[in-house]
């Protein structure tokens, strides 16, 4: 959905909170009746999602439709595909392509998260014949789509407000609602007790699965909407093709049953604050912990610098990390979770791209070369070796971070990650100050390559490292 301006801080803490008071009703239930009836003390997989295979080390990218091109159609975006094929991309999000309600717009334009076909096409961007040839030449890539799905609410006039206006929520006066404490005036909230709208949506899901090509969806705000709905929607969509589900909420219920991966909206707040100065890398060990405790290891958090609510309304990821943005990037790729690329950072957009508007990024200098910027190499380069490395790789094919414990833990994170058949050993200065640092014990001991300078590097008991304000060292085990 979209949020603006000083909004956002306050959504993510709104969304953790019905996270955590939801998962106070899960956990007073057996996930596994099955189990719990024949032997209540044996433990029993949390998660009951099987994970696409082709998930296990990917990359997501987020496509703002209407501003990844000069045109802003499926067809000019299709051209781009073997360009972010070959930036390491995988799982290619698509937000909402249907057509956009007219009454109480905002904008000339409108917002694509006000739905007023759940069939439909917008025609801004193309046709139905266009997004299917686009998925087409996705798979021919080697790269999936997942289609942004807006269950919670529609536009005033979809047409299901006169077809079936028990469908929606009414306020105290008997009227329609937006979704209430918002300034989402443009839509009016869908009611999830009523079970005839449960089997619409989950047949539209079902539609742009199986007749269009989609492999999956990010539910916006997901968690607004009943969670058994979800997982019963997973259940039938699993029933045509093994399909991958992004939730716009954090917390551990939606991984279960319905939803492979959700935000790690606190991992975005805690380096947010650290490079504004606001916190020190204390705020990183809160987060891994909740990471590793609250959470399974057979899950994955979205991890990113940006996307369309946070360039929109909270400014660019120059603007919120600014000399920190390198090292942030690095820790999205090289920690837990599955790093997301929002479109234009490869190149250094540095604008608010508009949200109601026709706002196209820059993707070209004034001679006509495509802009060829650091942060894209840098992403470029990390996403080859996270595809590489299997304890870089998502979820349980991949390896925990373990932390190694150094002598300026209020600066410097540090931590490995290693299985039978790989070994990585990150630090990360997240200060503004030169660090002199050593570390503990011996987890980190032994022989490595610093994988963006390729120098080699030994690590014992008495190494020291020194390391420039906001720098990094990724070092690959030799």
């Amino acid at each position: 959905m979209y949020y603006q301006a000083g909004f956002t801080d306050l959504w993510h803490r709104l969304a953790w909170l019905l996270a955590s008071l939801s998962m106070l009703t899960a956990c007073s239930q057996p996930l596994s009746t099955t189990a719990a009836h024949s032997d209540p003390y044996q433990a029993t997989p949390y998660v009951q999602v099987a994970h696409p295979q082709w998930s296990k080390n990917a990359v997501i990218y987020q496509i703002n439709t209407r501003q990844f091109t000069p045109e802003g159609t499926f067809a000019s975006a299709q051209q781009q595909l073997p360009r972010l094929k070959a930036l390491g991309v995988d799982i290619l999000w698509l937000m909402p392509i249907q057509p956009i309600g007219e009454l109480n717009r905002k904008g000339r334009l409108g917002s694509p998260y006000s739905i007023k076909d759940y069939y439909g096409v917008n025609p801004e961007f193309g046709s139905l014949d266009d997004i299917k040839a686009f998925i087409r030449a996705a798979h021919e890539q080697g790269m999936y789509v997942i289609l942004d799905w807006v269950a919670n609410h529609s536009a005033w006039d979809n047409k299901l407000v006169s077809e079936h206006p028990e469908w929606y929520i009414r306020d105290w006066k008997g009227d329609f609602r937006p979704t209430p404490w918002w300034d989402w005036s443009d839509i009016i909230e869908l009611d999830y007790n009523q079970p005839g709208l449960r089997k619409y949506m989950t047949e539209a899901m079902k539609y742009w699965v199986k007749e269009v090509g989609f492999d999956g969806f990010r539910a916006d705000v997901a968690g607004f909407v009943p969670l058994d709905f979800w997982n019963n929607a997973r259940k039938e969509l699993d029933a045509i093709k093994p399909v991958f589900m992004l939730a716009e909420f954090e917390g551990r219920d939606f991984h279960a049953r319905a939803f492979d991966m959700t935000y790690g909206w606190t991992w975005h707040q805690a380096v947010h604050a650290i490079a504004q100065g606001h916190a020190d890398v204390n705020k990183l060990y809160v987060y891994y912990s909740w990471n590793e405790k609250y959470y399974p290891q057979n899950i994955m958090r979205m991890l990113g610098v940006s996307n369309h609510d946070q360039n929109a309304w909270e400014g660019t990821e120059f603007e919120m990390f600014g000399d920190a943005l390198p090292a942030v990037i690095a820790l999205s790729v090289v920690g837990e979770g599955m790093p997301m690329i929002y479109n234009g950072q490869e190149v250094g957009n540095n604008r608010r791209l508009a949200f109601f508007e026709r706002d196209p990024i820059i993707w070209h200098d004034d001679k006509g070369n495509f802009i060829q910027h650091e942060n894209g190499a840098l992403y470029q380069k990390l996403f080859a070796l996270k595809k590489a490395n299997t304890a870089l790789w998502n979820a349980d094919w991949g390896a925990r971070m373990i932390p190694v414990h150094n002598s300026q833990a209020a600066q410097v994170l540090s931590f490995v990650r290693q299985n039978d058949k790989d070994k990585v050993f990150a630090v990360f200065n997240f200060s503004d100050s030169e660090q002199s640092v050593n570390f503990k014990a011996h987890l980190h001991h032994g022989q490595y390559r610093e994988y963006l300078t390729g120098d080699n590097a030994e690590f014992s008991a008495d190494t020291k490292l020194m390391l420039a304000p906001w720098s990094y060292r990724i070092y690959i085990k030799n």
